[in-house]
């Protein structure tokens, strides 16, 4: 017998596609591409070219107008392109036609995350999350799947076995929501016990945009191994560890990441890992300052938080990743307009530790710079709440 020799991992190969608009401009497109581009390496393709037009609103037909679909196809042909990602949601009819036109297999960002997350998920809680999410976004989608069948004219004996194919799908896929919902009630009954059954601890969620570095934080703070990774929704599952600072023990959690564009199914469907947001004492929000939109990605947590409401908890603001952060140093006599880019950490230190009514702090996990002050800062903070929480519990250490 032949030796059958082993395959490389298959790499498929993307376009991405976004839109300058009224309401998005071209720094905000290209910023959102950027952050397209990183979620297709996370779900394990590659990039090879981006398209954007100048449009007032997205084509209700095919999102782009026809002339750039043209020179899309071509170079997807010329390429061997397998992929099309586009950079907003999609509806059916306009994936319907894209795929006509295209003939390769077309994408959403909503539909892009939904993947990622399916590739992620690791407990029986994250699946059923992530099943119930799909299946919501596929129900309103539901046509394109059977436009190989025939399409008949409506009129009485006049259905096609299309319509009839679609109607019993729709029926399969919302008995199987309901039953997702079902199984999602049972789990947020269960780990609802499991909160109240932790006894008198605060509880302390860390919270922040995904890939911000809060996993690798976990694992320092609690000495645990959750898995960490420098890729966007590392973390599914909320991981939960008891930390003692001093005399003072709380627990901890690590959870699910944010990000821009967030479809609200997801939302929805992760409600239950999101409890430990909405239940916790104290809020870390962990920002990573080395990124160059770092301040809009604060904005989408704090919006993200008041959606779920825990926008009024307390909240230790920390700035992680300083070791990676740089700065362009502007000559005295540089007349050049001034940009965020030649502002160093002092200057962030100054603005954000006045301007801020809460604690802040400017920290490395992976290098663990400023790592005994975040837990003085921890211990103080949560010593608070405790006092006032539990008045006549003695700490256990």
């Amino acid at each position: 017998m032949p030796k059958i020799n082993s395959l490389e991992k298959y790499i498929e190969k993307a376009v991405l596609i976004g839109l300058i608009t009224r309401n998005q401009t071209a720094e905000k497109s290209q910023e959102y591409l950027d952050e397209l581009s990183f979620l297709v390496r996370t779900a394990g393709a590659e990039e090879v070219k981006r398209f954007v037009q100048k449009l007032d609103s997205p084509d209700q037909k095919t999102f782009v107008g026809s002339g750039k679909l043209q020179e899309i196809k071509a170079f997807i042909k010329a390429e061997n392109i397998n992929v099309a990602v586009f950079d907003d949601e999609l509806g059916s009819s306009q994936i319907r036609n894209l795929e006509k036109v295209l003939e390769i297999k077309i994408l959403d960002r909503t539909n892009l995350i939904l993947d990622i997350f399916a590739q992620r998920a690791q407990t029986a809680h994250a699946k059923v999350q992530v099943e119930l999410a799909q299946y919501q976004y596929l129900l309103p989608r539901l046509t394109r799947m059977w436009t190989h069948l025939e399409r008949q004219r409506g009129g009485i004996g006049m259905r096609g076995p299309g319509e009839t194919e679609i109607e019993t799908d729709r029926r399969i896929i919302r008995d199987r929501i309901s039953l997702l919902k079902k199984r999602l009630k049972d789990i947020d009954k269960q780990m609802s016990t499991q909160r109240q059954n932790r006894g008198k601890l605060v509880r302390v969620a860390l919270v922040g945009y995904t890939n911000a570095g809060k996993s690798t934080l976990m694992n320092l703070l609690s000495k645990s191994e959750v898995f960490a990774e420098n890729k966007l929704f590392a973390t599914l599952d909320t991981t939960v560890r008891k930390v003692v600072v001093d005399n003072l023990p709380f627990l901890l959690s690590d959870t699910v990441g944010f990000i821009r564009k967030l479809p609200h199914g997801l939302v929805e469907s992760f409600k239950s890992t999101l409890d430990e947001v909405r239940e916790a004492d104290l809020l870390v929000h962990l920002v990573d300052i080395s990124h160059p939109e770092f301040e809009d990605q604060i904005e989408v947590v704090n919006k993200t938080l008041s959606e779920i409401g825990a926008g009024e908890k307390p909240v230790l603001m920390v700035f992680n990743k300083i070791d990676a952060y740089t700065f362009v140093e502007k000559e005295k006599d540089d007349l050049t307009p001034i940009g965020k880019e030649i502002y160093d950490l002092e200057y962030w230190k100054k603005t954000w530790m006045s301007k801020n009514k809460m604690p802040t702090l400017f920290i490395s996990a992976k290098e663990k710079i400023q790592i005994p002050e975040l837990k003085k800062l921890l211990y103080t903070e949560a010593k608070k709440i405790h006092a006032i929480r539990y008045p006549y519990n003695q700490y256990l250490y």
